[in-house]
């Protein structure tokens, strides 16, 4: 149990939920899954324990993701998987219910954002403030966010993928893109399909994605054997794929992600864009670890790109040293 009020920043991602406690850092990281009984809507099991069922379970439980493209798509298991993480991060207690910071994506709607807010408040936050995702993930980076000088900060989740350009502590100018991590895994699945008629599963497809992805063909040479079913027979198959063929799959998506950057760029006043061109764009995210995905960003935009240190964790860290800055937290 921690002291008497606690204060705790949640990354509510889409793949992934990271919570902070002030004080203390990351203490918890864990997939954005809930596995339900389909029978009887009862709740079995909550994070890692649910993604473990995802593919291997019978017919009448299946595992759900409550976060769609940044956003909640289901209101009360997003509630439940909320108030299953501060039980475990807090304990449960009626006097002392933590306040959150919770990130959010920079694109979403007011209702959207009430929705984040009720559903925290519903699982047992005193308090819940909203901070978007790019300034998260700026602070998370190292960025001191409260000088007049231009950043541009590239996040790229499992759901969405938010570009903005940040000075004095706001956003200037951004867009957020439903396209990263997710819909990377779903395009190598339709491709594997399409090319091998093989079915694999988002599993399977992150792990070809991680292992041999490339952001760009020539990128790098690998080859991966990967098991799944031919969709004629029936049976399990094997084949073996490489990386030119994963940067194949994932162009469309790629070129979405560097027209975005390009996109932003084109409407940012020229001062700021002149110390984007000093300082480079920083890439954060899990979606930012895709192979040479800095190199073909750094090509198109003439700018200096780096992944930032421990990607996956920049929002999470970047939200709780917002607790730490916030005085009323």
């Amino acid at each position: 149990m921690f002291g008497m009020s606690t204060s705790v920043g949640i990354d509510l991602g889409t793949a992934n939920v990271l919570v902070y406690v002030k004080g203390k850092g990351i203490i918890l990281r864990e997939p954005s899954v809930v596995a339900i009984d389909r029978n009887t809507d009862e709740v079995l099991a909550i994070g890692e324990e649910a993604r473990e069922m995802i593919g291997r379970t019978p017919g009448n439980i299946i595992a759900i993701r409550p976060l769609r493209d940044g956003v909640i798509a289901d209101y009360d298991m997003t509630e439940s998987m909320i108030r299953h993480f501060l039980d475990k991060v807090v304990g449960r207690s009626l006097l002392f219910r933590p306040r959150l910071m919770i990130c959010v994506p920079s694109g979403i709607s007011a209702v959207e954002r009430r929705a984040v807010q009720e559903a925290a408040e519903q699982a047992g936050a005193k308090r819940a403030e909203l901070i978007e995702e790019p300034i998260a993930a700026a602070l998370g980076a190292g960025v001191d966010i409260a000088e007049p000088v231009g950043t541009m900060v590239v996040d790229i989740g499992g759901g969405t993928c938010d570009v903005a350009v940040i000075s004095l502590g706001g956003i200037v100018n951004g867009e957020s893109l439903r396209i990263a991590g997710n819909k990377m895994d779903s395009d190598i699945e339709s491709y594997i399909k399409r090319e091998y008629n093989l079915l694999i599963g988002e599993r399977t497809s992150e792990n070809i994605k991680t292992t041999i992805g490339a952001a760009y063909r020539g990128a790098r040479n690998l080859d991966m054997e990967v098991r799944g079913r031919d969709i004629v027979t029936g049976m399990p198959k094997n084949i073996t794929v490489h990386s030119d063929e994963v940067a194949e799959a994932l162009r469309e998506s790629v070129d979405s992600i560097v027209s975005c950057v390009l996109r932003v760029l084109d409407v940012t006043p020229p001062e700021l864009s002149a110390d984007i061109f000093d300082r480079g764009i920083i890439l954060t995210g899990g979606g930012s670890l895709l192979y040479g995905l800095d190199e073909i960003i750094r090509r198109e935009t003439h700018i200096p790109t780096v992944v930032a240190d421990d990607p996956m964790s920049c929002v999470a860290v970047g939200t709780g040293k917002a607790l730490e800055y916030n005085k009323d937290f």
